[in-house]
């Protein structure tokens, strides 16, 4: 066994056994973010590089301005943003993991959903752990109700140290539909270091 193999598969054993999960901090879904909250309603302070999500991107100067976005096919706006590193946090991180943040704004300028989705850039250390974070919002949402979906290993999907997470878990809660996305595997054809090693969390109004 090669020795990165040997330390991925060690990493990956340790990461899974690990006995608490520790929760996703929060008051609201994300921070003070909140599905179905007005987007008026979301502090200027602690956000920095909002970006329209599109064909057209460009950069706001504040959440106010997230009419300057161009609306997609279900008439939503998106707008990508980042943690402010000056308010004393290490960088854009949920539940300690590097991540992607995007809200989608409705036409009554409210929060129609929330994306998270772990950094594909992120340092290989951390991003060897990002299958993890859907485990703990799957805590912050309680553990109980949901509905999964898994898939098992196959020619074109393989182990990675012995583990294999292929899932798709869906909640609704309180008025908000909760859709966790978890993958580790490798594919046959790929090395070792460049495996699939993710989470998507997507949390949506329920019903119409």
């Amino acid at each position: 066994m090669s020795k990165q193999r040997s330390a991925i598969r060690g990493l990956v054993f340790a990461v899974t056994v690990t006995a608490a999960v520790p929760a996703m901090a929060t008051a609201g879904d994300l921070r003070d973010i909140s599905v179905g909250m007005a987007i008026s309603s979301v502090p200027d302070a602690g956000y920095i590089n909002l970006t329209c999500v599109g064909e057209k991107t460009h950069r706001l100067a504040d959440w106010a301005q997230w009419q300057a976005c161009q609306a997609g096919p279900d008439q939503l706006r998106g707008i990508r943003f980042e943690y402010d590193r000056e308010s004393g946090r290490e960088g854009t991180m949920v539940g300690g993991h590097p991540a992607i943040l995007t809200v989608m704004i409705d036409k009554d300028a409210k929060i129609a959903a929330l994306m998270i989705e772990t950094d594909p850039k992120a340092r290989l250390y951390l991003r060897k752990k990002a299958f993890l974070l859907g485990l703990q919002a799957r805590s912050r949402y309680g553990e109980d109700g949901w509905t999964c979906s898994k898939a098992q290993p196959g020619a074109d999907k393989q182990e990675v140290g012995g583990v294999f997470v292929d899932e798709k878990c869906t909640k609704t809660i309180d008025g908000r539909k909760v859709e966790i996305e978890r993958h580790l595997y490798r594919e046959p054809n790929k090395e070792l270091k460049d495996m699939t090693d993710e989470t998507r969390i997507t949390i949506r109004r329920a019903g119409p």
